[in-house]
C-alpha cells in the first residue's frame, strides 16, 4: 500500500511540475509574444488543474503560475519593479457569484477590457514612468511608446505623486480596418485585438506602434489617492476625477445596494450594449467593491485580489459531427443513451461525448448521423448538444429494439414531464441484466451508502462475471471464493484481507446508509437523514408507514413523487423481502437523542429547514448537513418557501439568488457557528 502511495505522490509531482512548465510556455507567448498558440479557454482550463492539484497535494513551485500574474519579461525592452503588485481578480462564469459579491458592499460593474494592462506613473505632474504589468511584480519599460498612444496625458495638472493603472486597447473597428496589414510575432496575422494591442505596446519603434491605434482608459488609481480629499475612498469618484485631468476612464455603472439577480443581468447587458456602442474590446464584466478601505480589508493571495471577481461570457459553443448514439442500462432499467461526436476542444477539454438524455430528447434534435451539432460545456463541465444544424433528416434506427446488454427486448416508457410535455425513455425489463445488476452492486457498495473501500467497479464486474455476486447480500459471504480471489489477477492474500476489513466494517452501519444502499427512487441522503429523524433511527416503523401507504408529503423536502416512489418501492415483494434478510448482516449504530432547548431562547435552528451552499471553511457537504440535523433542523437540499435559513459559502450558485427573490435570511459560515448554542 505505501508503494502505490508513493507511486501516486510521484505521479502528482510530476504532473504540477507538467503544468507549471505548460502554463508558463503559454504566458511567456501570450505576454512577451502576444502570439497564444492555445486559446483563454485551454489556459483557464489547464490553470484550474493545476490550482486544484496544488490545494489536493500540497506541493506549489516557486514559479507556479498561480503564485504570480502574467509572465515573466523576456524582452530587451527595461525591466521595472512594481513596489504595489499588480494582481489579477478571481473569475467566475456564475452571475449568482456577482451577485453575492455585490451583497456584501457597494460595488461597481465595470467592462473587463481585453488589451494589455499599462501601468503610469506621474510626478508632480509629469510623465515618469508607464510599463507592462509583467508578472505583476516586474513589467516591461515602455514609456517610449506612450506619445504613440492617440490618448495618454504626458502632463497633468497635480502634484505630488500619482499612479494610475488601465487598459491599453486597439477598438474594435480600428482592429477590422488595419488587422490584414500587420503581421503578428508569428507571422500568421493578428488575431484578435488583444494580441494586436500587446505586442503593439511592446514595441521598439513607436512610429510602428502609432499605426496600431492604441488608446488607454483608466481602471484604478494606486497611488496618491490622498490629494483628493473626502473622495479618496471611493474608488468611483477617484476614477471620475481623473476625466478633470485629462484621462479616458473604462466604463463602469454603480450597483444599488440591495440588486436582484434581475437587476444584475439587466446591468451586464447594459453594459455589454455600452461597449458594443463604443466599439470597445471586451471579455466579460469585472465587480469591484467602491470602497477603497473596504476593498483592502478583504486581502489577497498570491495571485489575486479578493475586492473583486472578473465574470466571463457563457459558455463557449462548438461546431462538430454527430456520428453515433451508445445505449447503456442503468441500475434502475433505464437505459441512457450517449452522443458520440468528433472530439471538438472546448474550455480547454477534448470532449466527444455528451449525455442525450432521453429518446424525446434525441427525436427534438432530429439528430442523424452526419450532421453537424453544436456542443457546449455547460458551466464549464457538462457537455451538452445545444442545436443540430442539419435538421430535418431524423433517424428513428437509433432507437435499439434489444437491450445492448443483455439482448431483451426494450420498452419504451412514456410520462409527463415538468412541463406538460410526454417524455420517454427506455427500459430494460430483465431483472438478471449485467449492466443493471453492475450499477446496483456499485451503489451499494459507494461511499454514500455502505462505504465498502477497496473495491472498485471493474472488481465488481470480475465478481459477477465469476458468479460470486447475484445480489447485495453476497457481498457478506465473498469469504466463500477465499482461495479463488486470492488467485485473481491483481489480487493476493493481502489485497483479499483487506477488502474483508472493509466488509466488516460496513456492518456496522447506520439508518441512513442503510436507506441510501438501497436505492429507492428518488431517496437519497437528504430525505434519509428526514425519514431517519422521524422514525427515530427504526427501520420496521419506517417500512411499515411505506407499507401502509403512509402521506411522506408532511415530511420537509418530501414531495409527491418521492412519495410515491417509497410506496411502490415498498410493495416490491423482491424489494421488500432484501429489506429485511440483509438487515440480518448489520449492526445499526444506536442513535443519539439529543433535547434541544427553547428555539426562541437558545437554539434558533431547532425544527427549522436549513439550507447550505457554496464551499464552506470548517464543513464539507456532508458535515454540514449532519450539524445542521445535530442542531434539531432538517437540512434541506433545495432553498423554496418553506427554508428558514440558507448558510452561504464561496461561489454558492442559484441558490442565494433564490433564497434573496423569497426573503429568506442569509447566514456567512461564521454567523450559523456563532448562533449555535454552547
Amino acid at each position: 500500500m505505501k508503494k502505490i502511495q508513493t507511486e501516486t505522490q510521484a505521479e502528482d509531482a510530476a504532473k504540477v511540475t507538467e503544468l507549471v512548465a505548460k502554463l508558463n510556455r503559454y504566458r511567456h507567448e501570450y505576454y512577451n509574444l502576444a502570439a497564444p498558440s492555445v486559446s483563454d479557454a485551454v489556459y483557464d482550463h489547464l490553470f484550474d488543474e493545476l490550482q486544484e492539484l496544488e490545494k489536493r497535494t500540497g506541493i506549489i513551485l516557486s514559479n507556479s503560475p498561480t503564485q504570480t500574474v502574467g509572465a515573466v519579461p523576456v524582452s530587451s525592452l527595461k525591466k521595472v519593479k512594481h513596489s504595489i503588485p499588480l494582481l489579477s481578480l478571481d473569475k467566475t462564469k456564475q452571475m449568482e457569484e456577482l451577485l453575492e459579491m455585490a451583497g456584501k458592499s457597494v460595488s461597481l460593474l465595470m467592462l473587463k477590457l481585453d488589451g494589455l494592462t499599462v501601468k503610469l506613473c506621474y510626478e508632480d505632474g509629469r510623465l515618469v514612468e508607464a510599463s507592462t504589468r509583467g508578472d505583476g511584480e516586474t513589467g516591461e519599460m515602455v514609456i517610449h511608446n506612450i506619445p504613440a498612444f492617440y490618448n495618454v496625458p504626458v502632463s497633468i495638472p497635480h502634484k505630488g505623486r500619482l499612479v494610475v493603472t488601465g487598459e491599453g486597447i486597439i477598438h474594435q473597428d480600428d482592429f477590422e480596418r488595419i488587422k490584414g496589414e500587420i503581421p503578428s510575432a508569428d507571422g500568421k496575422g493578428a488575431c484578435n485585438a488583444r494580441n494586436l494591442a500587446a505586442g503593439s505596446i511592446r514595441l521598439l519603434d513607436p512610429a510602428a506602434c502609432r499605426k496600431r491605434h492604441i488608446h488607454f482608459y483608466a481602471i484604478n488609481v494606486i497611488e496618491g489617492m490622498e490629494v483628493f480629499g473626502e473622495i479618496a475612498d471611493s474608488r468611483g469618484k477617484l476614477l471620475e476625477a481623473l476625466l478633470q485631468l485629462g484621462f479616458e476612464i473604462c466604463p463602469f455603472v454603480p450597483l444599488p445596494e440591495k440588486i436582484s439577480l434581475e437587476g444584475m443581468k439587466h446591468a451586464v447587458r447594459y453594459m455589454d450594449n455600452n461597449a458594443a456602442y463604443r466599439k470597445l474590446p471586451i471579455d466579460g464584466m469585472v465587480l469591484r467593491y467602491d470602497s477603497l478601505s473596504y476593498s483592502r480589508g478583504c486581502g489577497k493571495t498570491g495571485h489575486h485580489y479578493k475586492d473583486g471577481i472578473a465574470y466571463k461570457f457563457e459558455d463557449e459553443v462548438q461546431e462538430t459531427v454527430f456520428r453515433s448514439v451508445e445505449w447503456t442500462p442503468g441500475r434502475s432499467g433505464e437505459i441512457a443513451p450517449v452522443a458520440v461526436f468528433d472530439a471538438v476542444e472546448i474550455d480547454g477539454c477534448c470532449v466527444s461525448r455528451a449525455s442525450l438524455h432521453n429518446i424525446s430528447f434525441i427525436r427534438d434534435l432530429e439528430l442523424h448521423p452526419g450532421c453537424r451539432i453544436l456542443v457546449s460545456r455547460r458551466n464549464m463541465i457538462i457537455p451538452h448538444i445545444e442545436d443540430n444544424i442539419d435538421r430535418g433528416h431524423y433517424e428513428k434506427g437509433m432507437i435499439p429494439e434489444k437491450c445492448p446488454c443483455c439482448g431483451n427486448p426494450v420498452r419504451i416508457y412514456a410520462r409527463k414531464g415538468g412541463n406538460g410535455r410526454t417524455i420517454e425513455t427506455l427500459h430494460c425489463d430483465n431483472p438478471d441484466c449485467r449492466n443493471q445488476l453492475l450499477r446496483k452492486l456499485v451503489h451499494f457498495a459507494g461511499k454514500k451508502a455502505m462505504d465498502i473501500s477497496g473495491i472498485s467497479e471493474a472488481v465488481i464486474d470480475k465478481f459477477i462475471e465469476k458468479g460470486f455476486l447475484h445480489t447485495c447480500q453476497d457481498f457478506y459471504y465473498l469469504d466463500r471464493y477465499r482461495d479463488e480471489i486470492i488467485r485473481m489477477e491483481g489480487f493476493g492474500e493481502r489485497s483479499y484481507e483487506k477488502l474483508q476489513e472493509s466488509i466488516e466494517k460496513s456492518c456496522h452501519t447506520t439508518f441512513v446508509r442503510y436507506v441510501v444502499a438501497m436505492d429507492i427512487p428518488l431517496v437519497g441522503r437528504t430525505a434519509g437523514r428526514v425519514l431517519d429523524s422521524f422514525f427515530k433511527g427504526n427501520l420496521q416503523e419506517f417500512a411499515k408507514a411505506a407499507v401502509d401507504c403512509f402521506d411522506f408529503t408532511s415530511l420537509p423536502e418530501f414531495g409527491e413523487k418521492m412519495s410515491r416512489s417509497i410506496w411502490e418501492w415498498f410493495h416490491d415483494w423482491d424489494n421488500l423481502k432484501l429489506w429485511k434478510t440483509l438487515q440480518k448482516e448489520f449492526h445499526f449504530e444506536e442513535r443519539e437523542e439529543k433535547t434541544m432547548r427553547n428555539r426562541t431562547e437558545n437554539n434558533p435552528f431547532a425544527g427549522c429547514t436549513v439550507v447550505a451552499t457554496g464551499k464552506l471553511e470548517n464543513f464539507t457537504r456532508d458535515s454540514i448537513n449532519s450539524r445542521i440535523t445535530s442542531l434539531g433542523a432538517t437540512a434541506g437540499s433545495s432553498v423554496t418557501r418553506k427554508t428558514d435559513y440558507l448558510i452561504c459559502g464561496e461561489k454558492p450558485g442559484s441558490k442565494l439568488a433564490k433564497a434573496r427573490e423569497l426573503g429568506i435570511p442569509v447566514l456567512t459560515e461564521q454567523e450559523f457557528l456563532a448562533m449555535i448554542p454552547a
